[in-house]
């Protein structure tokens, strides 16, 4: 009698900085409290209030280069001055046990993750419009008004990549867009594709405004 558990769910969220992914996610957990967030590596330095195995990962770039060397990420990419990168062996480890698992990584990685596992679930998340990325970015204190302005172009390049996920979210309203991404974990989500007609008029809006 085969008692191994049914194979788990890869989910993997995408945004362009300040379009409120972060906030998401961490909404999405507290409402899905099957789901497990995949920790993953950095060599930026801890912003406040984040915490070291429980927001990322903090390691140095010369252990971050040993790990790429040795293969042990399922995807790695560079994000302004600094690298990320999911670690391989955990992710197959929770979906081999049957979880429900997100990754929260830009577009680099999520074609990476793509390539390699095709069954994950991509999904895009887009700012209401250009204005409200500004102003969020803007809002991060943390941040220095030319680190602002390098994000604001990245972000007009990172809206480029919706094309390549499955489901587009429109962080609009907080709400909706919480409800949208739980529908997409439901299994409801088909009204989210990528594909529907209006995500194309509104992307190009936002590429253009």
């Amino acid at each position: 009698m085969n008692t191994s558990p049914p194979p788990g769910r890869l989910y993997v969220i995408a945004a362009p900085s300040g379009a409120g992914k972060t906030s998401l996610v961490k909404a999405l957990m507290a409402r899905e409290p099957e789901m497990r967030f995949s920790v993953s590596y950095t060599t930026r330095q801890p912003r406040p209030n984040e915490v070291d195995g429980r927001d990322y990962h903090f390691v140095t770039q010369t252990r971050f280069r040993e790990m790429v060397e040795r293969q042990e990420f399922l995807e790695h990419a560079q994000v302004f001055d600094h690298y990320y990168g999911t670690g391989l062996e955990a992710v197959q480890t929770a979906l081999a046990q049957g979880q429900l698992l997100l990754l929260e990584i830009d577009w680099q990685g999520a074609r990476q993750v793509r390539a390699r596992l095709p069954a994950a679930h991509s999904i895009f998340i887009l700012p209401p419009t250009r204005r409200a990325l500004e102003e969020r970015l803007k809002a991060r204190s943390t941040d220095s008004g030319a680190v602002i302005e390098r994000r604001l172009r990245d972000a007009a390049e990172d809206l480029t990549h919706w094309t390549e996920f499955d489901y587009v979210v429109v962080n609009d309203r907080f709400d909706q867009a919480l409800a949208d991404l739980q529908a997409i974990v439901h299994d409801d989500g088909a009204a989210l594709e990528a594909g529907r007609p209006e995500v194309a008029r509104f992307a190009a809006e936002l590429q253009h405004a």
